[in-house]
């Protein structure tokens, strides 16, 4: 008896995607590639976007459109400049008809004590990291809320959680990403679109590797004198009241979506 088998269906992660078209910033190598290969796996067409050698992101394209059977495009824009920041969106608009996903993850990174931070780097870090993806939202909202529908996504950090030493300018942009990601959020829940950050740990990409030895390897101990015992010793907590608990309050502020879809955005 001859089985009939059905095609293997896309994972549920990524089921609808098919026919829609991304923008991934910072996509030429690490994590961002990694988004786009995912998103051509899924059918979509994608645009990349960062800095390398053209030959190499020629084949990169070219590697993505052959294996995926969909369309690739490249931007070249500088994250540091808004004017090309908004011409990358209207760009992909015009080459794939919408732009549905964006995903902001270009980044920078630079590793110094506070007191001798080059002011130079503190604000590129501060323009790629953060304020690039407030010109890339900026410009790719109107459109998503015109058709009813888009995904915002924000590779933050876990340090937009919590803070290390040395990381004075990354640590302050990827805190930024999130407060940016929870205001686009509840500012777009109402149009179909929803806005998340995600957080990755310590991931091996360009951005690790290429820093310098010393700078990845730091032993923030050894960076700074050892605290005196005076400074080491705390006096006991006082005992404290616990304050009553404050009335109940209503956990509806407005939030609604149209769709049920669109809950993950006002939580």
């Amino acid at each position: 008896m001859t089985m009939m088998t059905s095609p293997p269906e896309a994972p549920l992660s990524t089921q609808g995607l098919a026919g829609k078209s991304a923008i991934v910033t910072g996509s030429t190598s690490g994590i961002g590639l990694g988004i786009a290969r995912a998103f051509a796996g899924a059918g979509m067409s994608v645009t990349l976007n960062g800095f390398g050698d053209k030959a190499e992101i020629d084949r990169t394209r070219g590697e993505l459109e052959e294996t995926f059977s969909v369309r690739i495009a490249y931007s070249a824009a500088d994250m540091t400049k808004p004017d090309e920041i908004a011409g990358m969106v209207t760009e992909a608009t015009k080459t794939f008809g919408k732009v549905d996903v964006l995903v902001n993850n270009a980044g920078i990174q630079h590793v110094e004590g506070i007191e001798t931070f080059p002011i130079p780097k503190w604000d590129a870090i501060i323009a790629i990291n953060l304020s690039a993806a407030f010109h890339a939202i900026r410009a790719a909202v109107p459109s998503m809320k015109a058709r009813n529908w888009g995904r915002l996504i924000n590779i933050a950090s876990a340090h937009a959680l919590v803070a290390s030493p040395y990381k004075s300018a990354y640590v302050a942009a990827k805190h930024g990403i999130l407060g940016l990601t929870k205001v686009v959020a509840l500012e777009t829940a109402e149009f179909g679109i929803t806005c998340n950050a995600i957080c990755p740990g310590y991931v091996l990409t360009p951005l690790v590797v290429q820093k310098p030895l010393s700078l990845r390897d730091v032993d923030p101990s050894a960076a700074r004198p050892s605290p005196s015992k005076s400074q080491t010793e705390r006096p006991p907590c006082p005992t404290r009241t616990r304050a009553p608990p404050p009335p109940a309050i209503s956990t509806d502020s407005g939030c609604r979506s149209r769709s049920p879809e669109l809950s993950p955005a006002c939580s």
